[in-house]
């Protein structure tokens, strides 16, 4: 698997990958437009949408309305290095939820691949080519 990194101006930063592209940028106050999120809020969001995807399909299985239903995303960060310590994911359920799926859904949430891929980090190797 293959995603191309692009440079379009600026301080802007963009992923093309599987026929989109996801921009980024940063913000003024660090030499950008903030036309776009950060890189490090678009990791953020992973976290949260990739709980939201698991959960989303565990109600849509059950047939579980969804409208009222949203999650909340917390996130603590460690004071020296300010990289995460604690992420915290909070569902608020709709009213009229079925009590007995209440932990059911909470597992089917930390299914996350985000999650799991952070469980378990790949190697990194970071090379680079004149010329090409």
């Amino acid at each position: 698997m293959q995603m191309e990194i692009r440079f379009p101006g600026g301080k802007k930063v963009d992923a093309a990958y599987k026929g989109f592209t996801v921009q980024s940028d940063q913000p003024k106050d660090e030499g950008g437009d903030q036309s776009a999120p950060e890189p490090f809020d678009l990791f953020l969001a992973s976290i949260g949408t990739c709980a939201g995807v698991y959960a989303l399909s565990f109600c849509q299985a059950r047939h579980v309305d969804t409208e009222q239903f949203r999650m909340v995303v917390d996130f603590e960060k460690k004071e020296k290095s300010n990289l995460l310590d604690r992420i915290r994911i909070k569902m608020f359920l709709p009213p009229g939820f079925p009590k007995e799926y209440v932990k059911a859904i909470t597992r089917s949430a930390s299914l996350c691949t985000v999650k799991k891929q952070m469980a378990s980090p790949p190697r990194f190797d970071i090379e680079a080519e004149i010329g090409t």
